[in-house]
């Protein structure tokens, strides 16, 4: 049950465990916290819950489809809590973010979760044995914390000389907004290529840069390649007929003058465009935030445990998109929901408490915690 901002609070409580962020990944391992029998738990959002979802572009949809297959023992694909699933309550196969936001918020409620609304955190301390989680209205104390603020509010929007000059997809609230009749997107990866398809849809012409070739990899890992949703779209007549794809071209610079933007890539080919560049260059993530909280691997993301823990501060948790164990990337829900329970265990185990009821976990897809299975391509 979510609990508004005004709502006064004890401020020498000390929680078991607080979630800091009530997106995907905050609601999902807050189900799981309390499945393991961990009862002394807070859950803090920045806005509402689901808010980074909400915020998506009005055509943006899951690429990942929901099938509300329950009965037959399997989980919905989007699914972030056994017995909960965005097809059964949603009846779309392919979720808006405001429609995901939506499920997300009858979970909270559904599991009856403690939810502090409206709570911007600015720092986490680590002092005598507990965290202090400081924010701009109050500090709360807990033994563990767990991190899963996400990426959405977080864009990439740097890279290149000029990029403060682009939009991010993630200030776009619709396509429908958008004025103009050509446009250029630096990405091509799942959100360039969806910004160009719904602009293609608009009648937009519609040129895609892409430093690689996302399109044509010809691997089966979702990680680096693109969805099976996506490539359909890019077969049909509408995106063919307006969208120009621009392989293995880095941008190199941008600039703006009176009337036009001026896009150049590597090779010093320029390109010219009365409307504003779109960025679709990903995210960096929250995790950037609490960088000092945790040691860094090669490739910049957290050091993690076994059990994704910090390696500097035991006790501090990562849950979400920028989960790496080994080789492995967590970044879809249908991936980083798999170790929800290995991070309940954990601090269930440090809190003496049983949290038998996670093994159910295994039968649902939800409890990875045996690496050596992971990463097998597909035959064929």
């Amino acid at each position: 049950m979510a609990i508004n901002q005004e709502d006064s609070s004890d401020t020498n409580h000390v929680y078991d465990v607080v979630i800091i962020g009530m997106g995907a990944a905050g609601v999902g391992v807050s189900v799981a916290l309390t499945d393991a029998g961990i009862e002394n738990i807070m859950g803090l959002e920045r806005y509402t819950v689901g808010a980074s979802f909400a915020r998506w572009p009005a055509e943006m949809r899951f690429i990942t489809p929901s099938f509300a297959t329950n009965s037959v023992g399997m989980l919905d694909i989007n699914s972030i809590a056994i017995g909960a699933s965005p097809a059964f309550g949603l009846q779309v196969e392919h979720p808006t973010g405001i429609q995901y936001a939506s499920h997300l918020a009858a979970v909270v409620d559904a599991f009856e979760l403690p939810v502090r609304q409206k709570i911007d955190v600015k720092r986490i301390v680590p002092v005598d044995g507990v965290f202090r989680i400081e924010t701009t209205s109050e500090t709360f104390t807990a033994k563990h914390v767990i991190w899963a603020a996400g990426d959405f509010q977080y864009p990439t929007t740097t890279g290149f000389t000029g990029s403060e000059l682009c939009r991010h997809i993630s200030s776009i609230p619709t396509y429908q907004s958008l004025q103009g009749d050509e446009f250029i997107v630096v990405g091509g990866y799942e959100s360039g290529i969806d910004a160009a398809y719904h602009l293609a849809k608009r009648g937009k012409r519609v040129r895609v840069f892409d430093q690689g070739c996302p399109w044509d990899l010809g691997t089966s890992d979702p990680s680096v390649a693109l969805s099976t949703y996506t490539l359909e779209r890019m077969r049909t007549d509408v995106f063919k007929e307006h969208v120009e794809l621009f392989p293995n071209t880095p941008v190199d610079s941008v600039i703006a003058s009176e009337a036009m933007y001026q896009v150049t890539d590597h090779n010093g080919e320029r390109f010219e465009s009365k409307t504003q560049p779109i960025l679709a260059t990903g995210f960096k993530g929250s995790h950037t935030l609490v960088s000092d909280l945790f040691e860094k691997r090669d490739d910049g993301f957290p050091l993690l445990s076994e059990h994704d823990e910090s390696t500097l501060h035991p006790g501090l948790f990562l849950v979400g998109p920028a989960v790496r164990q080994e080789g492995q990337i967590f970044c879809f829900i249908y991936k980083y929901r798999q170790r929800f329970a290995v991070v309940a265990k954990a601090i269930a185990n440090a809190l003496d408490l049983p949290a038998e009821y996670l093994e159910t976990y295994r039968m649902w897809g939800m409890y990875l915690d045996d690496l050596s299975c992971c990463g097998q391509e597909c035959a064929c």
